[in-house]
């Protein structure tokens, strides 16, 4: 098997990581658009960590750190390359960083009904805090309605 390389994006992985998310990822965020992808790799270079095998792309995660939270999206490896150690490699990575920057706990936002990923948290020693329930509330026109129930912010 080929050696798995971790990076992070660049601007000129951007499309590639759009097309991949359509393949890996479960669910559709507000912000899945070059638009939303472009500001978060201009404002945090690091954040977006890549997961490459064989010069393709493997998975991805988004470790966000706000200077208090550590904030896990978009882990996504491709069918194709799942129970591989991928999103492990992905989550030490990111888990790394958050400790780098000076981070204390990391918290990811996992869709309820995606079991498949509650699984892969639950063995990298994540857990749902069930006192919790996120609120939001759309800040541009793009707004996730009932026509799009993946849509996830």
């Amino acid at each position: 098997m080929t050696e798995l390389h971790i990076r992070a994006a660049t601007p000129e992985d951007l499309d590639t990581v759009l097309a991949f998310w359509k393949v890996a990822a479960e669910g559709t965020s507000i912000s899945d658009d070059s638009g939303g992808v472009e500001r978060l790799v201009a404002r945090d270079p690091e954040a977006l960590i890549l997961a490459e095998r064989g010069g393709e792309l493997a998975g991805t995660v988004i470790a966000g750190f706000d200077g208090w939270r550590c904030h896990l999206y978009r882990l996504a490896v491709h069918p194709d390359h799942r129970r591989q150690g991928i999103a492990s490699a992905l989550l030490a990575a990111a888990e790394e960083r958050f400790v780098r920057l000076g981070g204390r706990r990391a918290d990811a936002m996992v869709l309820t009904r995606n079991e498949t990923a509650h699984q892969a948290w639950g063995a990298a020693g994540y857990g749902p805090e069930e006192q919790w329930r996120r609120w939001v509330k759309p800040l541009t026109d793009q707004v996730c309605s009932a026509a799009r129930p993946d849509c996830s912010g």
